[in-house]
């Protein structure tokens, strides 16, 4: 696993060993940045279940102002904070070593991001509860990009409420991203 593009171009990164994390590979990385790429330079964005950070360190690599990694997995995040050491992204990143729904009531009036950015375990159905909480936080706006990544069978569906709609999706082999932008409020009313 490595850095793919920007300034850290290259540059290898560390994951825990066995399946506690699943790391998005360099392909399917490769092309997510690819279609989010006018979006990346000067965001801040939010990495919730972060793994091993490569998705946040590329987007700093390729030119974000601010990444907050969040994991709550504690040998994911000494891995975590070993690739930001080794790539040098410390002024750059803000490692949160939370579960993802603290983690944004912990961001409050603190950051608007312009790209979150969730990787949860698959099967357990954690995104409703992490979009509802998004959905009534300050940390996003209209604006705000949601990029979700799934297991390929997951019923996207559930990922749209009165809050929030897909605007994408874009499926690999065993997984998908879902792209997804919080409703205006008047079309919530």
């Amino acid at each position: 696993m490595r850095i793919i593009a920007g300034t850290a171009r290259s540059m290898p990164l560390k994951t825990i060993p066995g399946l506690e994390t699943r790391p998005t590979t360099d392909r399917i990385k490769e092309t997510l940045f690819n279609m989010i790429q006018m979006e990346v330079p000067g965001c801040y964005f939010l990495d919730l279940f972060s793994g091993s950070g490569s998705i946040a360190l590329e987007a700093v690599s390729r030119g974000a102002r601010k990444a907050v990694l969040v994991e709550n997995n504690r040998k994911a995040a000494a891995c975590i904070q070993d690739n930001i050491n080794f790539t040098k992204f410390n002024s750059y990143c803000d490692l949160k070593v939370m579960d993802a729904v603290t983690a944004i009531r912990t961001l409050e009036r603190k950051y608007v991001f312009d790209i979150v950015y969730m990787d949860p375990p698959y099967n357990k159905e954690l995104e409703p509860e992490v979009l509802e909480c998004l959905a009534n936080s300050t940390i996003i706006n209209e604006d705000t990009l949601i990029i979700i990544e799934a297991d390929i069978d997951r019923d996207v569906s559930v990922f749209e409420s009165e809050a929030f709609y897909i605007t994408r999706q874009k499926k690999y082999k065993t997984n998908q991203h879902v792209f997804l932008k919080k409703r205006m409020e008047a079309d919530c009313e």
